[in-house]
């Protein structure tokens, strides 16, 4: 049985990749935990020096990378490169951060000595997905390896070059053989490493529905996870919002990585004052956005990366338009090859619309009008999602109350759109998942946090 891979651009067979038996897994998951047993052992300098080697080679290759994300899931290649470069910035970061990060911490008993230590767990699993095929790797790995674990990646089934690419950069940066490996497994064969008793946690970043079958499975099995699913993330966009910085904010988040990601903006929440001039300008930036090819420096949006998935885009947007939502911009699967979806305006959307209710994965922007700050924040936490919000408001003050106090996400960014960056923690609530990545708190997710009483 074979992994095939498909051009989303021009619907073309790119290559078939031969799937590993269970015996293969059970073999590489048994090498990886050898892999940890001397690396937990090897000294933080060393760990880091190798972490720095592995940024440098992301830097190197970023053409490279670049273009097999846009043959493998669309992605346009300056997108591509930025990738890179983001990941080569969370693995310099925690080759500078992770030991102070993890330092054992005194703590003040009745004790001779009493402290706290963080000790690596062992292998990890990561189920990851393919809208970002190297981020969402490497800001787990990067993390979990220099904590002194290993890792196995059973990475989504249309980017297995992608993630041969990930196993061979840590072992090309000098990381011991086995420490880091691919798993070419499909979805089915999960539950089958995740019992595996060498595997002491799993981390997943994916749907909802790959959530729960993957916590679950976690759960029966007692080991830790860490759950990063899906958004369905609000702009609230308030009377005194500045309009130009707010709508270029807006579009720009609305149409990362062609609307596929989890903490792109989907549902703008704006005060009725504002709602026609928000709507006008919105639709005119969108309308200057250049589909195409992504390996084409001028595409800015590019296709989505299977055609099943833009056919269920497209029809959350016409049932949209059959409850009542007004079209004002795209809505219409064009004509020729590949799995291309315009950038697409909604408006007049209300509850009991899948642009209301539901994530739309792709460049749809669903517009609902409200009529002040009090509903859009209700508007806002009306929804089963909870991973991103942000705020768009002349007072800072406000915005940062909204932002604190106010919406029930786990990132809320005010006056920018919402990212993920090292320093911060990523992560969400509801049915957005648990647990965090990124910055002190995702190093400490998979680590034994083991107190120590010398009398």
């Amino acid at each position: 049985m074979g992994i095939e891979v498909v051009n989303p651009t021009t619907g073309e067979h790119v290559r078939t990749y031969e799937e590993m038996s269970l015996d293969e897994v059970r073999e590489v998951v048994a090498a990886a935990h050898q892999a940890h047993l001397a690396w937990r052992r090897a000294p933080f300098s060393e760990r880091a020096e190798l972490m720095r080697s592995a940024a440098g080679l992301l830097r190197d290759r970023s053409d490279e990378y670049a273009r097999l994300m846009a043959i493998e899931m669309g992605k346009p290649v300056r997108e591509g490169r930025a990738e890179a470069e983001k990941c080569a910035w969370v693995c310099d970061y925690y080759a500078e951060n992770a030991e102070s990060f993890l330092a054992e911490e005194p703590v003040e008993t009745d004790a001779t000595e009493s402290f706290v230590t963080h000790q690596p767990l062992g292998v990890v699993l990561a189920v990851m997905p393919w809208n970002f095929p190297f981020w969402q790797v490497i800001r787990f790995a990067a993390p979990a390896l220099m904590a002194g674990n290993a890792g196995v990646l059973k990475h989504a089934s249309n980017v297995p070059g992608s993630a041969l690419a990930i196993e061979a950069l840590f072992r090309d940066a000098g990381f011991p053989e086995n420490l880091f490996r691919t798993l070419l497994i499909g979805s089915v064969q999960v539950e089958a490493v995740i019992d595996n008793e060498l595997v002491q946690a799993v981390t997943l970043t994916g749907s909802g529905a790959a959530g729960r079958a993957v916590g679950a499975a976690a759960g029966r099995a007692l080991k830790k996870s860490v759950l990063e699913l899906g958004g369905s993330d609000p702009y609230l966009v308030l009377e005194d919002a500045e309009l130009d910085h707010t709508v270029e904010a807006c579009v720009t988040s609305r149409l990362i990585n062609a609307g596929q990601s989890c903490i792109a903006a989907k549902r703008f929440v704006v005060v009725k004052q504002l709602r026609e001039q928000f709507e006008a300008r919105f639709v005119e930036l969108m309308e200057k956005k250049t589909m195409g090819d992504p390996l084409d420096e001028a595409t800015e949006v590019g296709p989505q990366a299977r055609s099943d998935l833009r056919d269920e885009l497209h029809q959350q947007v016409a049932t949209s338009i059959e409850k009542g939502a007004r079209c004002l911009l795209g809505g219409e699967i064009p004509a020729g090859d590949g799995a291309f979806y315009p950038p697409t305006v909604l408006t007049s959307v209300r509850k009991g619309m899948p642009a209301y209710d539901e994530e739309l994965f792709g460049p749809v922007a669903a517009i609902i009008e409200v009529e002040g700050e009090a509903e859009a924040v209700e508007v806002a936490n009306d929804s089963p999602f909870g991973l991103g919000a942000a705020i768009f408001t002349s007072d800072a003050q406000k915005g940062r109350h909204i932002a604190a106090e106010q919406l029930q996400a786990g990132c809320c960014f005010v006056n920018d759109f919402v990212r993920s960056d090292p320093r911060l923690p990523f992560g969400g609530v509801k049915e957005s998942g648990y647990g965090r990545e990124l910055s002190a708190y995702g190093i400490k997710e998979f680590v034994n946090t083991k107190t120590v009483f010398v009398r």
